[in-house]
């Protein structure tokens, strides 16, 4: 154990842009995966942390650490990737869906929704409640990608503190006053695991925004929250993605923090400012 171990502002402070980049290069060159256009402030802290937890006291320990043991790399790419979720967060995001982008694509054969960087899952199980409390959830398919494969897993247990069950339930109840969110639960004492019938039409996959292609189109995309890590040349990235990926009555959900850049006004138009829903232009 490292004495006097350094905090994670003062690794981060200490991390150079030149020292990053090489940092960034070298992930991508080793693993093919491309944190090379992430925001670079995000990407420190995630970064900070990972020296921080693993006491490997510099950028260079971290380096090597992740060169030298590929199994490590990928076990910690939840620490470089914040993931922030819980279930129906933003209340008024929920709604919106139910009264207004549900109700213009009820009539559809088929409904095809992905949630891009799905994290542990709950909000694409917010979404299989609301489509069941709307009696749509029999004709949809639901995608759920991560670049973390930890996540991911995560998200398919479907399995979650109880403790947090009470704010999960208030927000629930600000979507729906009536009504109980145990219904799609099994309730423990120490765990809430959501129950098989909320699951059955969703798909997971481990999929990176960065550079994999998404040959599906789909009706709406969620990707909240993720944004916020890239800079602009990679938002438009994997903006030109979605548009790719979104059939032309579709909707495209983002984050509340999540700034698009001026040259995305090409591709979407804003169809609802408070809950940053876009529409293909």
């Amino acid at each position: 154990m490292l004495e006097n171990p350094k905090n994670i502002t003062e690794i981060r402070e200490e991390i150079s842009d030149e020292e990053l980049t090489s940092f960034a290069q070298a992930i991508k060159t080793r693993y093919g995966i491309d944190f090379t256009n992430y925001e670079k402030k995000s990407l420190k802290r995630g970064v900070a942390r990972l020296i921080t937890k693993h006491e490997l006291g510099s950028l260079v320990g971290l380096w090597a650490m992740i060169l030298r043991d590929r199994e490590f790399f990928f076990s910690c790419i939840d620490d470089l990737l914040v993931n922030l979720t819980e279930l129906f967060r933003n209340p008024e995001i929920w709604l919106k869906l139910k009264n207004d982008v549900l109700m213009q694509l009820k009539d559809k054969p088929t409904l095809s929704i992905w949630h891009a960087g799905c994290s542990t899952g709950e909000e694409i199980y917010t979404m299989a409640i609301v489509l069941k409390d709307n009696a749509l959830y029999e004709k949809a398919t639901l995608l759920a990608t991560d670049l973390s494969t930890q996540a991911l897993g995560k998200a398919k247990e479907g399995k979650y503190s109880s403790m947090l069950w009470n704010k999960y339930t208030s927000s629930f109840q600000k979507y729906k006053n009536i009504g109980k969110l145990d219904t799609y639960f099994e309730v423990g004492e120490d765990h809430v695991i959501v129950k098989d019938f909320v699951k059955k039409n969703i798909d997971y996959q481990k999929h990176n925004l960065v550079q994999d292609p998404m040959p599906k189109k789909f009706d709406i995309i969620f990707c909240r929250n993720v944004m916020i890590y890239f800079d602009d040349v990679l938002k438009m990235k994997v903006l030109n993605l979605f548009y790719k990926a979104l059939n032309k009555d579709g909707f495209f959900i983002i984050g509340y923090y999540d700034m698009l850049p001026d040259q995305s006004k090409d591709l979407f138009v804003l169809h609802d400012p408070v809950t940053r829903i876009y529409r293909p232009k």
